[in-house]
């Protein structure tokens, strides 16, 4: 990680923006895919469209459309699905258009409208072409026949051919303005009200998902090559030779690539596919056989709706190898030495984030239920996750984490630590937050200034509805906001040591005072002492990327062992 220091601003936000737009993807497509929703592309490609304009409000750099753009198609090579080169090279051509748009016209209300527009009508474009890629240019013919017969039968003397393509553009077009409509509208509420802080259900404080992609393909750039001629190969035998010879070539590709990849067998077993092959047969056939009536010309059809399925089978196979060999992790090598060498440093970020973005985005449920609101969500995360890509090439070498289960001891042992940081005239700042007890069951947390000695009631087990809650306990307002006061960096300029009691779930989602944190790691010099639950205490490391920190368990060390820790710390650093 040691190269991503030279990354630039816009490249850095770009591998932010890619991977939030790269997660929603594979998380929100999967579920639509799942559930056979009708046109889920164009409702991925809605997605994008309102990510990208929506941070756009908020983020004013030029060119990160379509670095975003460039990052999230090939972050779509770990996506579960088994298709993923023309994915890849749609959403590439999105971004592209709407970088486009927004550089012709400067970002603005009519570049944002137009932007939106064309990446959905791009969406058309990139079906029909894919149509003739995948068939031939007998779908072409076949869509010919099929308007030819639509006239006849419904007697219009006008030539319709190009009619329903129009129309459908048409369609698509305002789709993808009303999609950039209201990103612009989230956009600018976002920039105008942040969000109110968030609760966490007891389910959420414990379900906190990480996952790593799965590298273990022998990948092969030979392999690569070889496929992407062979595939150019049989696709010209199938357009300049006898039927015989292209069926042998066809079918002895195909056994070789079942043989190296597995998934194509998934592709063939799909009924979808094979319910197109049979339509797309009979539907040749029988347009011939109508237009020119005769029992050679409907042998003629099921030959050419045989021949196109065949090319259809081989591209869709074919496409799905060749995006195979392209998740190789040596393909970004490529880029080192080129204009775009900041790419595969953006894409390292982008896919060390990924596991933590996927697990923290709102579930499918609720961006049915409150679009509105999960899009506000995501994008105030922007900025949360931009920070962490930064923290990433920071560091932190001087926290020290102490660590226990409920009623261990924690506050007794920060109480002493901070004694004898006293005596050996280290200035602690911070606050603690003991537990309150009522009959030996804990009814809440006080919080406490330690460098006013001012105390504050942060949270109890029964509160207001209106108050945000984590787990079993609501929250104060006004707890919250001077926890957030006390560690704001104006305030710790005459601290040697910082004290966080605690960080927990919420801080991990970037509340409670998760955003301070951040600006410690990044901007304060002294030690600091982070409390925090064991079960959490790893993600809480790859969290604020923090590097050997010292782990002191509250319930077996000695608090002598803190105190001499920071005390090494500080020499250290006034030696350095």
């Amino acid at each position: 990680m040691t190269e991503s220091k030279r990354l630039s601003n816009k490249w850095l936000k770009a591998s932010v923006l890619g991977c939030l737009w790269a997660s929603s993807e594979i998380v929100i497509g999967s579920f639509l895919h799942n559930l056979k929703i009708p046109f889920a592309g164009n409702l991925l490609t809605a997605i994008g469209i309102i990510l990208l304009i929506s941070v756009a409000h908020i983020w004013k750099e030029k060119g990160l459309f379509w670095r975003s753009g460039v990052v999230c198609a090939l972050m779509k090579s770990i996506s579960p699905s088994a298709v993923i080169f023309g994915p890849m090279i749609a959403i590439f051509f999105e971004a592209l258009l709407m970088e486009l748009s927004v550089r012709i016209f400067r970002k603005n209300v009519f570049s944002f409208l137009l932007a939106g527009g064309l990446a959905m009508l791009w969406n058309l474009f990139f079906v029909l072409a894919n149509y003739i890629i995948i068939y031939g240019f007998n779908i072409v013919e076949l869509y010919s026949n099929l308007t030819v017969f639509a006239q006849k039968q419904l007697h219009i003397a006008a030539d319709i051919y190009w009619l329903p393509i129009v129309v459908l553009g048409v369609v698509y077009f305002i789709f993808g303005l009303l999609c950039a409509l209201y990103a612009i509208v989230i956009g600018r509420k976002a920039a105008r009200q942040p969000l109110a802080h968030q609760s966490l259900t007891i389910h959420q404080v414990q379900k906190i998902k990480s996952g790593k992609p799965d590298t273990a393909f022998p990948f092969s750039f030979f392999w690569l090559a070889i496929n992407i001629v062979l595939l150019v190969i049989v696709l010209a035998l199938i357009s300049f030779v006898p039927w015989p010879y292209w069926t042998a070539a066809g079918s002895a590709l195909l056994a070789l690539w079942i043989a190296r990849y597995r998934q194509t067998l998934r592709l063939l077993s799909r009924p979808k596919f094979w319910i197109s092959f049979v339509i797309i047969t009979m539907l040749s056939a029988f347009l011939l056989y109508q237009l020119k009536n005769s029992e050679r010309s409907l042998i003629q059809g099921l030959f050419i709706g045989l021949e196109m399925n065949f090319r259809a089978v081989l591209v869709i196979i074919g496409f799905s190898v060749i995006g195979t060999e392209l998740r190789n992790p040596d393909f970004k090598k490529l880029f080192v030495h080129s204009r775009l060498w900041q790419l595969p440093l953006a894409m390292e970020i982008a896919f060390d984030t990924l596991p933590m973005m996927i697990s923290s985005l709102p579930s499918t449920r609720e961006l049915l239920k409150k679009p509105s609101l999960t899009f506000r969500y995501m994008l105030a995360r922007a900025d949360f996750w931009l920070e962490k890509t930064e923290l990433k090439l920071n560091n932190r070498q001087n926290v020290i984490i102490v660590c226990g289960s409920e009623r261990t001891g924690k506050s007794t042992f920060l109480t002493k630590i901070i004694h004898q940081l006293k005596e050996k005239n280290i200035r602690p700042g911070g606050f603690i937050a003991p537990a309150l007890y009522e009959n030996d069951i804990n009814i809440g947390h006080d919080l406490v200034d330690l460098s006013k000695g001012q105390r504050i009631a942060l949270s109890r087990f029964q509160g207001d509805a209106a108050m945000p809650a984590v787990g079993k306990f609501f929250f104060s307002e006004e707890g919250i906001e001077t926890g957030k006061k006390i560690l704001a960096l104006e305030n710790l300029t005459n601290t040697d040591v910082v004290v966080v009691d605690e960080v927990g779930p919420w801080e991990l989602q970037n509340q409670g005072w998760g955003h301070h944190l951040t600006q410690l790691v990044k901007s304060y010099d002294n030690p600091m002492i982070w409390v925090v639950r064991r079960s959490i205490v790893d993600k809480v490391i790859e969290n604020w990327s923090l590097k050997n920190p010292l782990i002191i368990e509250a319930s077996s060390e000695l608090p002598d062992t803190v105190t001499n820790a920071i005390i090494h710390y500080r020499t250290k650093k006034s030696v350095g």
